[in-house]
């Protein structure tokens, strides 16, 4: 019988600081207005000094591997998304491998941004098909505010970020009809020629020494960003991908229950939406209040919504995301 990856948990986990726009204002020259008309962002949460991406991470895998009634053991593959690395090398995995004591299991840190969780699924999902693993920990984990320029020349990007983590658990279920849950389609893209439209040059191994005082005088140690050079290819991809998904999936728009979208600025997830015809009580978002955490922004959204029965057996949930690199993806599960 063939093979289809489901999602058994979801779990989440956030930054213990609420940062608000009121709270902006007292490091930059902005406004809570201005911030709120140009992203939708009214708060984001930061880390304090108690908590890293692998303890976030850690708490988000504990509240998947609960939910799914699993222990630790019963992961064969961890596979962890993040722009955010806990240290240069090695990659975030191993400290949540650590964390979690997960034996002598693989793991590993993938890096395709915003988008990074989506590249993961599809990973994930060709290990259980292949049946080369039956459960796969898929993890987005981002501490964003650690690496931030909180002051007016880093308003444009640092008002936009906060910090989290999302998990969800992937095992083998059979593909016994159209109807059966799991994993239905993820397409996924990339454009490496945008990539320094949005990125952190510093440092990095194509410096010698690859940060030195000079680099961080110039800024190139924080992020940034071509906004509206972004703004107008995530508009674009977004849809694009979206509907590449659902044709591959033999999947109609009017047969999606919930359209979740990766949450990097709530007017773009607006403008995505008009272009679409999708109604509004068919969308989820949660920027306004945690902010842009990147690869952990859709699992995040998927643990809320299977908790507070937005999700239900049964139903299809659509999931897209752009980001830095550039790259794009979308992807759709029957959920249950």
């Amino acid at each position: 019988m063939p093979r289809r990856a489901r999602i058994a948990g979801t779990g989440m986990s956030v930054g213990n600081r609420v940062v608000t726009n009121a709270d902006m204002t007292q490091w930059m020259d902005t406004t809570e207005e201005w911030i709120e008309q140009r992203t939708g962002i009214l708060e984001r949460r930061w880390v304090d000094d108690t908590q890293k991406p692998s303890t976030l991470a850690r708490d988000a895998t504990l509240g998947a591997l609960e939910q799914a009634d699993l222990d630790v053991s019963d992961i064969d593959c961890i596979l962890l998304a993040t722009l955010s690395g806990e240290a240069d090398f090695p990659g975030t995995a191993f400290f949540l491998h650590e964390a979690i004591d997960a034996g002598d299991i693989p793991c590993i840190d993938l890096r395709a941004q915003c988008s990074g969780f989506l590249y993961a699924l599809q990973m994930a999902d060709a290990l259980i098909v292949a049946e080369t693993y039956d459960r796969v920990l898929v993890v987005g984990a981002e501490v964003h505010s650690t690496g931030l320029d909180v002051s007016t020349s880093g308003r444009d990007v640092t008002v936009i970020f906060g910090d989290g983590s999302g998990a969800v658990i992937l095992e083998a279920t059979e593909a016994a009809g159209g109807a059966a849950p799991g994993l239905l389609s993820v397409r996924i893209h990339a454009e490496g020629k945008h990539a320094k439209r949005l990125w952190t040059e510093a440092p990095g191994s194509a410096h010698s020494p690859r940060l030195d005082q000079a680099m961080m005088e110039a800024g190139l140690h924080y992020p940034v960003m071509d906004g509206r050079f972004v703004f107008k290819h995530a508009v674009t991809r977004m849809p694009e991908v979206l509907l590449e998904t659902l044709n591959s999936a033999s999947v109609k728009m009017e047969d999606v229950d919930l359209f979740l979208f990766h949450q990097a600025n709530l007017r773009i997830n607006e403008f995505v939406a008009q272009k679409l015809e999708i109604p509004g009580d068919k969308i989820r978002n949660n920027i306004q209040r945690l902010g842009n955490c990147s690869a952990a922004a859709l699992p995040i959204l998927l643990a809320e919504s299977s908790r507070d029965g937005s999700l239900s057996p049964g139903q299809v949930v659509s999931l897209t995301a752009f980001g830095s690199g550039f790259t794009w993806g979308s992807a759709v599960i029957r959920w249950g």
